[in-house]
């Protein structure tokens, strides 16, 4: 992946173009999680993809890669009651806001996958799809992905009945079945359509 879009900034006069994505929007339970991040252009980042089409030590090594050689990087949380309250857009856009705010070297502009952020008085530019046609957005979606998957690792030990190991709060079947058994647990959203699968007994 080029730095094509980072370099049209850079011809602006911008040096510290920060990637921002997210992962979460879609599950059933956890948090949405964003992260930020300023890629030190020097750098090479070899393998640097959407981290969906990464397998999961590819993410775990390349998330080493990009937070040592970074320029700066931070994250954002937005929790199921956020979610809840504020509808999953816009829980995304606090989760993005906390993750520009947590960087350490303020940027002066933004490369965001498919969203903007009205109330960031910086340059925005927003791409379709940019965790697959960014580098700095792809390297976002890495640190957030590596990132929200430790937490729903480590929730799966309080809630073990969900998996949340497994399926890190997404829809498998496993996850419905176990809400249908022993209902919701406090990291679940319950403005989200949740259809546990029907009973044998049922059918």
């Amino acid at each position: 992946m080029r730095w094509l879009h980072e370099d049209r900034l850079r011809k602006t006069g911008h040096r510290l173009i920060a990637g921002v994505d997210e992962v979460g929007r879609g599950s059933l339970a956890g948090p949405v999680v964003a992260a930020a991040v300023i890629l030190d252009r020097e750098c090479r980042f070899p393998g640097v993809k959407d981290s969906k089409a990464l397998t999961e030590p590819l993410r775990r090594r390349q998330f080493g890669r990009i937070v040592l050689s970074a320029v700066a990087y931070g994250f954002g949380v937005a929790d199921a009651e956020m979610v809840d309250r504020m509808n999953v857009y816009e829980a995304t856009r606090e989760a993005m806001r906390q993750a520009v705010a947590s960087l350490v070297t303020p940027p002066d502009a933004l490369l965001l996958d498919a969203i903007t952020l009205p109330d960031i008085r910086l340059p925005q530019h927003s791409l379709i799809h940019g965790d697959r046609r960014c580098l700095s957005i792809a390297a976002a979606s890495i640190l957030a992905k590596v990132y929200r998957d430790e937490m729903m690792k480590d929730f799966d030990s309080i809630y073990p009945p969900y998996r949340f190991c497994q399926n890190k709060g997404y829809a498998t079947l496993a996850h419905r079945r176990a809400i249908r058994e022993v209902g919701l647990s406090p990291l679940h959203r319950r403005t989200f359509s949740i259809r546990p699968p029907r009973s044998r007994e049922s059918s």
